[in-house]
């Protein structure tokens, strides 16, 4: 390989590196109209105005805790929407309210949850640890509990 071609590649590495990293971390992320703060997240749910879903892994609830008033619900259940609408609570017309590491798969999920006729759902993009919508649940302080 030449030395251009070794200096072009590795631009090009650099520049995808760049841009996986602003997705994992949800650097664009921002609160909005269509969802929650961390803090306003754990305020609706206590007030039960939402209701709020932890849709991470076990391993990732159990190395951070589940928001306290979450309902810890692996979004890679096979039966996930089953399992959502059997909580007490839920039902696609009522507010539920996603939260999972940094928005990133609350997003996507959101966006699913919607297209398959949930009318109200909510993201909390800020996530557990932290994304361009604010510093997460846990830099925050806000209380957890462990499953």
């Amino acid at each position: 390989m030449t030395r251009r071609g070794f200096v072009v590649g590795g631009v090009a590495l650099l520049g995808l590196g760049g841009v996986f990293a602003a997705e994992w971390f949800n650097i664009g992320a921002q609160v909005d109209d269509a969802s929650l703060s961390a803090p306003d997240a754990m305020a609706a749910a206590q007030t039960g105005q939402i209701t709020l879903i932890d849709i991470r892994r076990p391993d990732e609830w159990a190395r951070t805790g589940v928001p306290i008033g979450a309902v810890p619900l692996d979004m890679r259940r096979d039966d996930f929407v089953t399992a959502l609408l059997a909580q007490d609570g839920v039902a696609k017309d009522k507010p539920i309210a996603l939260i999972c590491a940094r928005g990133v798969r609350s997003r996507r999920l959101s966006k699913q949850l919607t297209d398959g006729g949930f009318t109200k759902i909510i993201d909390v993009p800020e996530g557990m640890l932290g994304s361009g919508a604010g510093p997460g649940w846990v830099k925050r302080g806000l209380p957890v509990t462990r499953p």
